[in-house]
């Protein structure tokens, strides 16, 4: 079931009401399942990792990501990594944690590295479109062939491995398994590694000090509080445990105090210098928005990045990021400031020029991404601007919120929303609605969650989350239609934009709540 709700913000203006939205004769023709495609060279290998335990679909145990006896077992890992013959220890690697904005960092990192000419490996979750988007190779996702050639030739190793662990290797540990196999294959210079969940206890958490060339830590939220420890200083903690002896720590921030301070005693338990991206670029800022020729719509920044005594290192002018918002902003900081660590490490092709090329060369699917006119009439959305912006967290939601008040303040608004059950869903409802400008409706639906349906939030509790937090807000919503399909969300929130067009305004569909849902809307480009 799908639920709509329009708002009558009666202190605000005095316009009525309108009547609930009619359904479409063809809306019967719609209901049918946008999930994501894979390869079909991949079916034997997909089907292999399905036969694993995936806790991206069933969800992460109580107490699994932290440094307990609760935690996930680093020990099976290592042994994996031993029975490759430790292919994670033959390239140096920047490995990277965060509640938010890892992806995106990891993502301007890679394509700075890869503008200096060094050969880059990246590993990433979850994936949009393919399984193939997790492991890139010099900004390409893996070919298919590459990939079965890789499996097949370490898959005997990989079956005594789950049989020997009593088949509690997972989906995620298998995978890393040969994505740390592949960059030693492809003979990588640096991987950029993306940890899954938390750090202390992460797969992927099996690089030793002698190839690690930094740590990251994004930021520090409340995601995933109860695999986590429950609490911000625990997931600080767990996410500090990226942590290696002697090598830097890149903190993207900004931090809340207490936070900063965990993060920053265990640096300094491990003799790990620190840099505080968010203190040495806070000089950075956004200029304006431009629509690039071939490129889109970008925003214009300088980036600054000043030494201890606010000199600067790096003085960018003018760099025209592709992912809008002050948070990409600090990411884009954030993998500036790791770029200059590394060349203090003698990466000498890390230059000014490499950093600027590829952070305006960065792109990722499904973070403010803005689908192009001809992707919106495939859509059946002919003429429409639509938003996708995987936002999930309350700030994620905030940072979102942030990015339409400042660029696209006048725009009118209708969010279609699906969340994953175990996320804070009326935080994020309420960070949305908090907006100078309030959507006129909000349409939920539900989206497969790790190609399951098990971590799927039902309309019914997304609807109740929605109305709870108007109520908290002191407004309200009227129940005006529901609907049945992703796609077909994505068309009511259309006309209700197209029925509701007065003094010339334009409006804007935001697709947000889950990369699930955002993968759903891009696959049924594929059709």
């Amino acid at each position: 079931m799908r639920g709509l709700w329009r708002s009558h913000f009666s202190v605000i203006s005095n316009c009525k009401l309108t009547p609930a939205i009619r359904r479409r004769p063809s809306a019967a023709n719609m209901n049918r399942n946008l999930s994501t495609e894979e390869d079909p060279e991949l079916r034997d290998f997909v089907g292999f990792l399905e036969s694993l335990k995936n806790y991206e679909k069933s969800g992460v145990p109580k107490g699994a990501g932290t440094d307990s006896s609760e935690g996930f077992d680093l020990g099976r890992m290592k042994r994996l990594m031993l029975r490759l013959h430790n292919p994670h220890l033959k390239y140096k690697v920047v490995h990277v944690a965060g509640t938010k904005g890892k992806g995106s960092t990891s993502a301007f990192l890679s394509n700075v590295l890869r503008a200096g000419g060094y050969s880059v490996g990246c590993y990433s979750s979850p994936h949009i479109l393919s399984i193939k988007e997790r492991i890139s190779c010099n900004g390409e996702p893996v070919s298919a062939s590459t990939l079965n050639d890789l499996f097949y030739s370490i898959r005997p190793i990989i079956q005594q491995s789950i049989q020997e662990e009593d088949g509690s290797l997972s989906h995620f540990e298998i995978l890393t398994g040969i994505a740390f196999s592949l960059f030693e294959k492809e003979n990588v210079d640096i991987a950029v590694i993306e940890a899954g969940l938390g750090g202390a206890r992460d797969a992927t958490n099996v690089i030793e000090s002698s190839n690690l060339a930094a740590s990251v830590i994004t930021t520090i939220g409340e995601e995933h509080m109860a695999a986590l420890g429950g609490s911000l200083e625990s997931i600080a903690e767990a996410k500090s445990g990226i942590t290696k002896h002697g090598r830097p720590v890149v903190l993207g921030g900004p931090f809340l105090p207490h936070i900063e301070d965990i993060l920053r005693s265990k640096a300094a338990s491990l003799s790990s210098p620190v840099v505080l991206a968010s203190d040495i670029g806070s000089g950075s800022s956004i200029k304006g928005i431009i629509n690039k020729n071939g490129t889109g719509l970008c925003q214009s920044c300088d980036i600054v990045i000043q030494n201890e005594k606010d000199r600067p290192i790096v003085e960018l002018g003018d760099v025209n990021l592709r992912m809008l918002g002050n948070h990409q902003l600090q990411n884009a900081v954030t993998a500036t400031c790791v770029s200059l660590c590394l060349r203090d490490q003698g990466w000498s092709r890390v230059t000014d020029e490499a950093i600027r090329i590829g952070l305006e060369n960065t792109r990722l699917l499904g973070r403010s991404q803005f689908l192009t006119p001809k992707e919106a009439e495939a859509l059946q959305l002919t003429g429409a601007t639509v938003l996708l912006d995987g936002a999930h967290t309350k700030e994620s939601a905030r940072a979102l919120k942030d990015m339409i008040e400042k660029d696209f303040a006048e725009r009118r608004l209708v969010f279609v929303v699906a969340m994953a059950s175990d996320k804070d869903h009326v935080s994020f409802a309420k960070k949305l609605l908090s907006g100078v400008r309030r959507p006129e409706a909000v349409v939920v639906t539900e989206a497969d969650i790790g190609g399951g349906k098990v971590r799927s939030t039902a309309c019914s509790v997304l609807k109740e989350s929605w109305i709870k937090a108007a109520d908290e807000l002191g407004f309200g919503f009227m129940e005006a239609s529901e609907e049945k399909t992703v796609f077909g969300s994505l068309k009511l929130a259309y006309e209700i934009l197209k029925d509701n067009t007065t003094g010339g305004e334009e409006g804007m569909v935001i697709v947000t709540g889950s990369l699930h849902i955002v993968s759903s809307v891009l696959a049924s480009l594929r059709h």
